[in-house]
Formats: C-alpha cells, sequence, structure tokens
C-alpha cells in the first residue's frame, strides 16, 4: 500500500495519536503544526512494510525530552539537520528507503512526516511501538538486547542561545542517556534521528500498522467523541471528577508527577509523561503498558503536562490487548528507572505475552 497523505490525516492522527499518547506524546498543537508544514512544503507518502525489500535501512524519527519543560524549541531545520547528520553516519554503500516514528503520541505519530516531504523518503506505516512510553530505550525495538548492535543517534534542538546537536554512537543505554542529557540543555527537548535498522527487523520488533491505527482511531473520535473510542479499544470510562491536585517536574528530562481527582472513587493517576498507574480507593485500577487517558469534559484529550488544578477531567482505561505495542513493553528492566521514579513496582511479569 501507497498513498499521499492528505490533510483530512493530519487532523486525525494528530488527534489519534493524542489518545494512543496515553498522557505523553508531545503536544497536541506541535503536532499539528508539523504535520501540517509537512504538507504545505510537499506529499509525503505512507507506505506499508511490504513494500521494500527487508533489508533495506530504516531509521526512526523522535522527539526526546519533557514536554512540560519551560523552554522547549525544536524548530524545522533542527528535524532536517538530524538526519543530514545520521546519513553521514551510515555504513558504505547504505542508504535509507524510508523513515518510521518511535511511537503513537500528539507530535510523535507524525514524526518523519516532515523529513519525508523535504527528502523524498517515505513514511513506513510502523512505530517502534504502537503507544507513547517514556524512555528513549523501550522505543529501540529491543536493539539493546542485540549484543554486537552499535546504536547511532544524532540530535539537534533549543533556541539559540541554548542550540545543541550532535551525534552519539555506542551502546544503546549509553547514547540514550546522552541524547536525554542533551534535551535537558537545549531547554527541555531535542529532535533525534537514530538507530538505522533492517526494515525487517523493525516490523518483526515494533509495531507495523500503527500510523494507520492512529489515524483510524482518531477518525472514530472525531465522528463519535470519547464513547466511539472506549468501543474500539474496547475500554471504558472509569472516573470524572475535578482535579483537586497536580503536581509535575522535570526530573532527567521527563515530566514525573501526580493528578488527584475529587471523585468518590479517590482516583490518583501517576505520571511519567504517560499515565503509568492509576489507583481508585487505594486499590490499582490500571498499569502501564495498558492505556490511561484524560479528557476534557467536552471530550478533548488532555495530555499530562497540561492538566490543571480546578480542570474537569473523564478518565478512559483501555487495555493492552487492544494496542500494538512492541516487546519492549514486556522487558521489566526497561522499568527500573520508572518504578524507582515514582517509588511503586508495576513492571509487566517476565513471562508476559506479547
Amino acid at each position: 500500500m501507497k498513498r499521499n497523505l492528505t490533510p483530512d490525516d493530519v487532523r486525525a492522527a494528530i488527534w489519534g495519536g493524542a489518545i494512543l499518547g496515553g498522557g505523553g506524546g508531545g503536544l497536541i498543537a506541535a503536532g499539528e503544526r508539523a504535520a501540517t508544514l509537512a504538507l504545505q512544503v510537499g506529499t509525503p507518502q505512507l507506505w506499508s512494510v511490504d513494500e521494500f525489500e527487508p533489508s533495506a535501512l530504516t531509521a526512526t524519527m523522535a522527539l526526546v525530552g519533557a514536554p512540560a519543560a519551560p523552554d522547549p524549541h525544536v524548530q524545522p531545520a533542527h528535524l532536517l539537520r538530524t538526519l543530514e547528520l545520521l546519513r553521514r553516519e551510515l555504513p558504505p554503500g547504505r542508504e535509507l528507503v524510508g523513515l518510521h516514528a518511535n511511537e503513537n503520541g500528539a507530535e510523535t505519530t507524525v514524526n518523519g512526516w516532515f523529513h519525508a516531504s523535504m527528502s523524498g523518503l517515505p513514511v513506513i506505516d510502523l512505530a517502534c511501538n504502537g503507544r507513547a512510553h517514556p524512555s528513549s530505550v523501550m522505543g529501540a525495538l529491543g536493539l539493546h538486547t542485540e549484543p554486537d548492535y552499535l546504536s547511532v543517534q544524532a540530535y539537534a534542538g533549543g533556541e539559540p542561545q541554548r542550540y545543541v546537536e550532535g551525534v552519539v554512537s555506542g551502546r544503546l543505554e549509553r547514547t540514550s542517556a546522552v541524547v536525554r542529557r542533551a534535551s535537558v540543555e537545549a531547554g527541555g527537548l531535542v529532535a533525534v534521528a537514530r538507530n538505522p535498522v533492517e526494515v525487517a527487523y523493525a516490523q518483526r520488533h515494533g509495531a507495523p500498522g500503527a500510523i494507520s491505527h492512529a489515524i483510524a482511531l482518531g477518525q472514530a473520535w472525531l465522528d463519535g467523541g470519547v464513547d466511539a473510542v472506549a468501543r474500539s479499544l474496547e475500554g471504558r470510562i472509569v472516573a470524572e471528577g475535578t482535579v483537586r491536585g497536580y503536581r509535575c517536574e522535570q526530573q532527567e528530562g521527563l515530566d514525573v508527577g501526580v493528578v488527584e481527582l475529587d471523585d468518590a472513587a479517590r482516583t490518583v493517576l501517576r505520571f511519567i509523561n504517560e499515565y503509568m498507574l492509576l489507583e481508585q480507593q487505594g486499590r490499582r485500577v490500571a498499569r502501564f503498558p495498558d492505556l490511561v487517558m484524560t479528557f476534557s469534559d467536552e471530550g478533548r484529550p488532555v495530555v499530562s503536562a497540561h492538566v490543571r488544578e480546578g480542570a474537569s477531567l473523564r478518565v478512559l482505561v483501555a487495555p493492552r490487548a487492544r494496542l500494538l505495542l512492541s516487546r519492549t513493553m514486556f522487558m521489566p528492566e526497561l522499568y527500573r528507572p520508572l518504578e524507582q521514579s515514582l517509588g511503586e513496582a508495576f513492571a509487566p511479569a517476565e513471562d508476559a505475552v506479547v
């Protein structure tokens, strides 16, 4: 399948991505600006994975940082700079044939659309993960388990006085930590082009169809609101109430905080960019990678960075089985830093089935 991406796709992808972001995945307005610009400067195409030779190279287009940071700044030129830097590092005689997103979110679902318009490369209907997640390693297709894989990550971002760019290579965990630190130095956010792999590897370990899924879910929301989303994901509204408490702080380039509602169930949501845990009456109701998402009383998705005290929220929970998830979502070792940040254990069991 090959097709041109359209303004209708932009609208649906942003809203569907926002929902699949589960509180994270970037900001809605920023995602809409980026995707709209992509269509203004060119005609990005969406290709399914079966349009490529399995041995051809693709790479991940991503944003790394904390959405609620005080001074995030990523410009279109920064996006192109990361792709330019990464291409310089490819093995002799190898070229990228397509680009894919790191995850589904309001901004991240459309990662790569602007690059595609400017470079002529297609967007692959695939993401490293079909929902948003807080750590770069979670969006790296399990490459940290490949003993011989050398991660290459190019990054750029920041206002002129805080601008940083560079290329780092090494073991995945180390390079990801460097890029996360760069996002802090840049004011909270950097664009990243990273981890060239063969299409077959990305297909096997990522989430093929993730972009189409976000577009379809967004269209369901546009047509039928939150109730249509709940039906599509076999989810349910588990809480409605006013925010009586909200705390958010930046820790190592991530938003870490809690949302407390005034409802009878005493609903509490804990987040690290994305909602990690939902508790009611002191009991755990859902945990990442289950999808927990907040909506305004008018039914618009609200990311965790934009929750405010006094706001009225509805809370949707959908089971992980209804999401397109990477194998990284079932690797307990990737949850350890998150558990330390929250002071709660919530990693899936070692024998969890993807």
